[in-house]
């Protein structure tokens, strides 16, 4: 559309807007400029939606990893036991899987001694009469273990309350390994010393004592008791590591006539929640990709990058790789023999086989199987495969996504220059056109002022004419 003037507005001395006028010449250049700031907010769109489809996919191929890796989930052992309230297990990677027998006789207990009451309660003297001192010895892990001699002073540490608090004190100080407390009930006081450890190492028995306290019978500070396959066995403590090979068991409690049994196999709970998380990756990345494609009913289009080969390219090589299938392997040659079946869309969904099993059950009957469709010694399995795939797809620098993404930061430094370019040869336009309508308008406002100087000038040109005729 051209640019219109009103002449009576220009010759009335009134002028040119100039301001509006170059405004008006200026945007009907700025088209460009227009078209390039939407190109360049599609780009940013793009940009961000390739992000996060390739964050999922750096994802998926993590998921992907843990199922193909020879030390990954299919490595991991776990050790199950028919009687948890007896013995709990757990298995390191490398134990070899197996069934062993626990019977548990008795437990490892801490050494433990104590006082007869004390009427007088936890604040009375244990001093014999007229004694300003007295003295208590303790044999720590029987005749080759430690003496704790313990000095009692009056006014220091003559009370049960007091003197418990000394003997924490030297326990902590020497390495004692025992704690001694005040227990009060109806019948009165008591001092009652333990051992912090476990088994014959941590018995307690009173050497020498010259209070008034009496010191009941030792009672604890004996090793565990089991047998293994069999085999007897003493801990001194309820945690048991080496006498299964990888295996550490947890005493409970003590069943002599039970017998546990630990079983070591595949840690399938593991297994299972990897090809869970790796469904979850998966579906994420095929709904990244749906959505793209998906048309709008309003405007009759697909998603910003609906027209991106890199896309199609993607959908294309995970379609290759999620229908991979094998031969043989007991029947477990692709995910739907797993119980992984895949949905209309695309995605996956964890249920069942053709046959009604789940993918938990078909697990637990056949580990050696399952684990081979997934990875082998030759690398062919279902997650090698994939594995190679997205470690090319998503290659910091030559990975589909990452090469769009590139191509993408280029056009928009590209765009960016360009309009920053027009956008300043539009000010300099600005200046000179601003200066030449200036000058325009300037000349424009005067016209008036010059009209009226040519109409007196004529007028008087006029008067002097009619003068010489009459005379």
């Amino acid at each position: 559309m051209g640019i219109s003037l009103n002449p009576y507005t220009l010759l009335s001395g009134q002028g040119l807007d100039v301001t509006s006028l170059v405004n008006q010449i200026l945007n009907q250049k700025s088209g460009q400029l227009s078209e390039w700031s939407s190109e360049q907010t599609l780009l940013h769109t793009q940009a961000g939606l390739l992000t996060t489809i390739n964050s999922d996919l750096t994802s998926l191929a993590t998921a992907v990893t843990a199922l193909s890796d020879p030390l990954g989930v299919f490595a991991a052992q776990s050790a199950a036991s028919s009687d948890s309230s007896i013995v709990t297990a757990t298995a390191d990677a490398a134990t070899t899987a197996g069934t062993h027998n626990i019977v548990v006789t008795n437990l490892a207990t801490a050494g433990l001694v104590y006082t007869d009451s004390v009427s007088g309660g936890a604040d009375a003297s244990i001093l014999p009469a007229n004694a300003a001192q007295a003295d208590l010895k303790l044999q720590i892990g029987g005749d080759k273990g430690t003496t704790a001699d313990v000095a009692i002073t009056a006014g220091k540490n003559d009370t049960l309350s007091t003197l418990a608090a000394s003997i924490n004190q030297q326990s902590s100080a020497e390495n004692w390994g025992i704690q001694a407390a005040v227990i009060t009930d109806a019948t009165g006081s008591r001092l009652s010393i333990t051992s912090q450890a476990t088994g014959t190492p941590a018995a307690l028995s009173v050497v020498s004592n010259t209070t008034n306290l009496s010191f009941n019978p030792p009672l604890g500070g004996v090793n565990a008791s089991l047998t293994i396959d069999g085999i007897p066995y003493s801990s001194a403590t309820n945690k048991i590591t080496g006498a299964i090979p990888g295996v550490t068991l947890q005493l409970s409690d003590a069943a002599p006539d039970t017998s546990v049994q630990i079983t070591v196999g595949s840690d399938t709970s593991k297994i299972s929640d990897a090809v869970n998380t790796f469904v979850t990756a998966y579906n994420r990345v095929v709904s990244d990709i749906n959505e793209q494609y998906l048309v709008d009913p309003t405007t009759n289009t697909e998603g910003p990058l609906g027209s991106d080969s890199s896309l199609r390219t993607l959908q294309s090589i995970l379609l290759k790789d999620i229908t991979n299938s094998t031969s043989g392997n007991s029947g477990l040659v692709n995910l739907a023999a797993l119980g992984i079946n895949m949905n209309d869309d695309g995605t996956l969904t964890v249920g069942t086989t053709p046959s009604g099993q789940t993918m938990n059950r078909v697990l637990q009957k056949n580990p050696e199987a399952f684990q081979a469709f997934f990875q082998n010694d030759s690398s062919t399995g279902f997650a090698n495969l994939f594995h190679l795939d997205l470690v090319n797809l998503t290659d910091p620098t030559d990975g589909l996504l990452n090469v769009d993404l590139a191509q993408n930061k280029a056009q928009q430094e590209n765009l960016s220059d360009s309009i920053t370019k027009f956008q300043d040869q539009l000010a300099e336009q600005q200046k000179q056109l601003t200066a030449q309508f200036s000058q325009v308008n300037a000349s424009l406002q005067e016209y008036p002022m010059l009209l009226q100087q040519v109409t007196q000038t004529l007028d008087t040109l006029g008067g002097s004419s009619s003068s010489n005729k009459n005379s």
